[in-house]
């Protein structure tokens, strides 16, 4: 009897250890978080992503992090503005892909990937910030709703090492096939973060149409075509200078 129970516990402990060793890289763990905040209203937005990072010790000064985000089809970065953006070290981040349709309706656009880079925040260690410029989509004219809804997922941390890795308990190698700084002929090993999100998904509001007011829409939109054409052209013929045409005739 006083075997049995000795082989139970031998059977035991090794079970008691694997349970504290998974408490214990949870408790490492679980105190990455990212929060994502849209600003401004109406078409054009401000997507901001706070991340706070936990089991970093020292190496995290020497690290890059960023925010990896799936935009989907009912929004878009526009390419020129962020070039601008970026030009002026005011926001960073890349398009994957890069080649963006701004002119595309929700219904014909394809939904793509950011990789916003983030900036330590002074208030907060370690912790890291940024805002990405987001445009809404024209959708189809509703029946009922006057806006549309589009759920943007939590955003994915990443960091990146020149010298040190982060802790193999928190942090996996990920697949990312963006420079960790401004050379982009040096791809660098990034490493994906556990991480507890704020929300699983924030949902944008977008400003549709109705459809019972598309025959309004299409008599006043005529009626203003009307209206400017026939401005310019008395315009035209009021201050319009004709010499050339009597010269070509």
């Amino acid at each position: 009897m006083q075997g049995g129970s000795k082989m139970a516990a031998g059977r035991w402990r090794p079970g008691l250890g694997v349970l504290l060793c998974a408490l214990h890289v949870q408790a490492a763990c679980r105190g990455s978080a990212v929060s994502q905040e849209l600003l401004k209203e109406g078409f054009h937005r401000e997507l901001l992503v706070k991340v706070e990072l936990s089991g970093t010790g020292q190496w995290a000064e020497g690290c890059t992090v960023a925010a990896r985000t799936h935009l989907p089809r009912g929004v878009y970065v526009d390419p020129y503005e962020l070039a601008s953006l970026q030009q002026h070290n005011v926001t960073k981040a890349v398009l994957i892909p890069d080649v963006v349709d701004v002119e595309a309706p929700e219904y014909s656009a394809t939904d793509f990937t950011v990789l916003l880079y983030l900036q330590p925040d002074p208030l907060c260690w370690p912790c890291f910030r940024a805002a990405l410029p987001v445009h809404g989509r024209y959708h189809r004219p509703a029946e009922n709703s006057e806006d549309a809804l589009v759920a943007l997922k939590s955003a994915e941390i990443l960091v990146c090492c020149c010298d040190e890795h982060p802790s193999s308990e928190c942090w996996q190698p990920a697949e990312v096939g963006v420079p960790c700084s401004g050379n982009k002929d040096h791809l660098c090993q990034w490493y994906s973060a556990t991480h507890q999100p704020e929300y699983e998904e924030l949902v944008l509001r977008v400003p549709v149409g109705l459809t019972q007011h598309s025959f309004l829409v299409c008599v006043m939109t005529l009626l203003a075509t009307v209206l400017c054409s026939s401005l310019i052209l008395a315009a035209v013929c009021k201050y319009g200078d004709f010499s050339l045409v009597t010269c070509l005739e």
